[in-house]
């Protein structure tokens, strides 16, 4: 069995948790609670870490499914190198941005999924994954003359390929009628 690529999994946990502590964050300055600067900050953080994880990573084996407009991120994402390719640096990076939420209870939710999120991205990095983004494989133009086939000549409905045979030389030959080895007769009731 194949191993796990434990990346693929912190992606979507750091992905969700950017948007509870979102969520965390409106309903605490929204509603004003005792330390609501807290709720200001978990928005600005999980804007950035939304827009840090939405581009997902190129797998090693198989093929990954783009998310919807990734590609405009994934150029934004690739500007910064080594510092968002390296998986050390995004588990540290999740557990600092994490620190600050969990003083409020509104946004602790967040904090924990985003503590999860720098563990599994920690373990990606311990097992040597790192993050390579999707490229749009270049579309080969067919050529002009290979890709035309000839029309089918017989009209449907056509036999299966295997029986569907040319006739050899010597069944053209035989032309006329074809004998029935089975006498057939015509029994009227």
């Amino acid at each position: 069995m194949g191993q796990i690529e434990w990346a693929m999994w912190a992606n979507e946990q750091a992905l969700a948790s950017g948007l509870i502590l979102i969520t965390g964050g409106i309903v605490a300055t929204a509603g004003r609670f005792t330390q609501w600067y807290f709720g200001t900050y978990s928005i600005a953080a999980g804007v950035f870490i939304c827009l840090l994880e939405y581009p997902r990573g190129k797998r090693k084996k198989g093929s990954t499914m783009e998310r919807c407009g990734q590609k405009y991120m994934t150029s934004v994402v690739k500007l910064f190198g080594p510092l968002t390719r390296n998986y050390y640096v995004r588990a540290v990076l999740h557990l600092l941005l994490s620190v600050p939420a969990g003083f409020l209870l509104a946004t602790i939710l967040g904090t924990a999924c985003l503590a999860i999120a720098s563990t599994i991205y920690l373990l990606a990095a311990i097992r040597g994954e790192q993050w390579i983004p999707i490229e749009p494989k270049p579309k080969e133009r067919p050529q002009v003359g290979g890709t035309i086939k000839q029309p089918p000549t017989n009209p449907p409905p056509r036999p299966p390929a295997e029986v569907r045979k040319k006739p050899s030389v010597e069944e053209e030959g035989a032309g006329g009628p074809q004998v029935n080895p089975i006498p057939v007769t015509d029994e009227v009731v």
